[in-house]
């Protein structure tokens, strides 16, 4: 039998024991087999990296196969392409820890996805709960890019039988509206077909994602959904963007994130 395969990036820090604890509940509902990763500079360090990955996992004692996996490189460029070399769905990274893989927050996190194909659930302190995603923000805006979260979002909500919440800023332009009114129609054919309990809210578009959060902590959000639509940007690490003030946020919530492609066909997790 096939194994779907998650990714989980861990530098022996709280908060990558807790991504850890995310992949492990998704991967008891979808029979994933998860690799630890852990990216050491010098080949002298592989040693050590082994013994505490085999400790990590002989201390969290689970049902779900854990495999551990130390490689040299840089943290930057070996996440995604391990994850890409064995075929994973998911990468569940922990960010802002306080000590570790050069203090992974919010640009450093960036980095590290807008080199990945595969899509990212970053986690902050925040613990799954016993019933997992159950409550997911997918913000839905002008840009043709962010429908495709809805594919990787609908196969979450049926293994969750999470409610959706499809927020979606309030323009006042005709043909912004217009725009958005698609968008609408699309995301309600989409999710009704699959038979998804969803809502849709209208949030002012002014200060966008802070309007989100806000939202997502008023319906007990368990997971935000967004795409990574400023990747020239984070290339360059210079300009702050919505993006990163997310995936930071003070409310703890952990993002779902993925790159804009060409061709892509919806998550699966079956």
């Amino acid at each position: 039998m096939n194994h779907k395969v998650f990714v989980v990036p861990h530098d022996f820090t709280p908060v990558a024991d807790n991504a850890l604890n995310h992949a492990i509940a998704t991967a008891k509902i979808v029979n994933a087999r998860i690799y630890l990763l852990h990216v050491v500079g010098k080949l002298k360090e592989i040693d050590a990296a082994e013994a505490q990955l085999k400790k990590v996992i002989i201390d969290k004692n689970s049902d779900v196969e854990l495999v551990p996996s130390v490689r040299v490189g840089n943290i930057f460029e070996d996440i995604g392409d391990f994850a890409a070399e064995h075929h994973a769905e998911l990468i569940f990274m922990g960010t802002h820890g306080v000590k570790g893989w050069q203090q992974i927050t919010g640009s450093h996190a960036l980095k590290v996805i807008t080199h990945s194909e595969v899509p990212f659930i970053v986690v902050q302190q925040k613990e799954i709960g016993e019933t997992g995603y159950d409550s997911i923000v997918v913000p839905l805006d002008l840009n043709a890019e962010t429908k495709q979260k809805l594919g990787y979002v609908a196969n979450i909500a049926q293994y969750f039988n999470s409610k959706v919440h499809v927020v979606i800023p309030d323009e006042t332009d005709d043909i912004f509206r217009s725009q958005i009114k698609v968008n609408i129609k699309f995301a309600q054919k989409f999710l009704g077909e699959k038979g998804i309990s969803y809502d849709i809210s209208f949030l002012n578009p002014k200060n966008f994602e802070k309007e989100v959060l806000k939202h997502a902590e008023s319906v007990d959000a368990d997971l935000i959904t967004i795409m990574n639509l400023n990747r020239s940007n984070i290339l360059s690490g210079l300009i702050s963007n919505p993006e990163e003030y997310l995936i930071t946020n003070e409310a703890n919530i952990p993002i779902l994130i993925l790159n804009p492609r060409k061709n892509i066909s919806a998550f699966s997790l079956g």
